[in-house]
């Protein structure tokens, strides 16, 4: 009896892992054999050049200080760090050796030249839609760089995440491989804006919200909003209108953001900050007003429900009183912000600001402990910064600040240890 039983284990644990396998092959074509790096033509290096700038591939693959492309950069995960690979042409330690073909899969299917699973620190569940021509044109430009020797750092997980059984686990329940379909009842401009946003600008990475095993929900296609892991930045949800939702912008006013990281109703910080400084300010205007009639046209969900939670009234009165000593001079007395002659934006509103109310609190917790300070464009050359104010204020002071701010707004109170919790993050990776 034992031994049948052992037998049935086996046999359904060798059923349940070529299962898993046969999930982590579908969709993929062998790679020729006699498969050969070849460079570009200058028409796709140009192309893939503007690509990789719509997809920020320099934010993750060029280390502080390194060479661009070359790697290196560690990306903190709740499961260990993983560090950026070099994409440089370098044929021991970056792409050399790479054919069109492997590079393709690696975008398609998230698997490496040499067989091995990627991890989905590497957006590949997004990529997947980016076209076989774009994925063309990113392997000249790529191809074309100067190469830099520059070997990978080994990642840094924890087990059994750093195995390649748990992640083949992870992508069999996770990741489907796909393509983009374009819609036939929408524009040709919603469809450009849709494919660069779920595709190569890899929205749902931060924006769609991560479950407790790192997977973003609906697909990669939910941009529903989420903290993002280990930064404790929220990423806000691009269809909620007190939020990040912008239906009821005007079109210039959206792509005045993307390019140049303020618009009248407000700006950009934190991650946001560093996605329109190495990506969306070097797009052309007509994939910016894509992508703006894009997340224009999203399904808004209601509101959220305030936080109907009283505040303390000494804490509303010390937030008061830090208010008047640290914030109104740049702010306001009455929190109105203040705009130059022209009417330019230099210090925003604090009332009605979708950072002082949102649901969590965390990116008003952030500015204020770490500072805010947009990305300079061509557009806003020199912007106006906010100092940061965590060396000054303990986490009791930052609570009745924030505190007080959203009461004003009708939102709830802020406590010390979400000031602790949030403090704590790097402000950058």
């Amino acid at each position: 009896m034992l031994t049948r039983l052992i037998v049935l284990l086996l046999a359904l644990t060798a059923l349940l892992a070529a299962g898993i396998a046969a999930l982590n092959l579908r969709g993929e074509a062998p790679i020729a054999p006699d498969a050969r790096p070849q460079d570009g033509t200058p028409s796709q290096i140009a192309q893939g050049a503007y690509l990789a700038r719509a997809g920020n591939c320099a934010a993750c693959h060029t280390a502080r200080g390194g060479a661009p492309y070359a790697g290196g950069r560690g990306i903190a995960t709740p499961f260990g760090t993983v560090y950026a690979g070099n994409l440089t042409p370098d044929a021991e330690t970056g792409l050399g050796r790479w054919s069109a073909d492997q590079f393709w899969r690696a975008l398609h299917h998230g698997r490496s030249a040499d067989g091995r699973l990627l991890y989905p620190a590497f957006p590949y569940p997004d990529f997947t839609r980016v076209t076989r021509d774009d994925s063309d044109a990113l392997y000249a430009f790529l191809r074309s760089l100067p190469a830099v020797r520059q070997p990978n750092r080994p990642h840094a997980l924890e087990f059994p995440y750093s195995t390649q059984a748990a992640l083949a686990v992870w992508r069999a329940l996770f990741f489907r491989p796909g393509s983009f379909e374009a819609e036939p009842d929408r524009s040709p401009a919603w469809n450009r804006g849709a494919y660069l946003v779920r595709g190569l600008g890899h929205c749902a990475a931060c924006h769609g919200g991560r479950n407790f095993l790192g997977a973003t929900p609906e697909g990669g296609l939910s941009l529903s909003g989420g903290v993002i892991p280990m930064r404790q930045w929220y990423a806000p949800a691009l269809d909620a209108p007190d939020q990040a939702g912008v239906a009821d912008w005007p079109e210039g006013e959206v792509v005045a953001l993307l390019r140049d990281g303020v618009a009248p109703r407000g700006g950009v910080l934190g991650p946001m900050a560093e996605v329109v400084l190495g990506s969306t300010q070097h797009l052309r205007e007509d994939d910016l007003r894509a992508i703006a009639a894009f997340l224009k046209a999203l399904p808004q969900r209601a509101p959220s429900q305030p936080d109907a939670r009283p505040a303390d009234p000494q804490v509303l009165e010390a937030g008061e009183r830090l208010y008047a000593d640290q914030c109104a001079d740049c702010h306001g007395a009455a929190r109105e912000g203040r705009r130059s002659a022209a009417g330019r934006l230099l210090y925003p509103a604090l009332d009605g600001n979708r950072v002082v109310t949102m649901e969590p609190p965390a990116n008003l917790v952030r500015v204020i402990v770490h500072g805010g300070y947009l990305p300079a464009t061509a557009g806003n050359p020199r912007p106006f910064g906010m100092p940061p104010f965590g060396l000054r204020l303990d986490d009791a002071q930052i609570a009745a600040l924030a505190t007080w701010l959203r009461e004003r707004n009708g939102a709830g109170p802020v406590s010390p240890l979400q000031v602790a919790r949030l403090r704590g993050a790097a402000a950058t990776d």
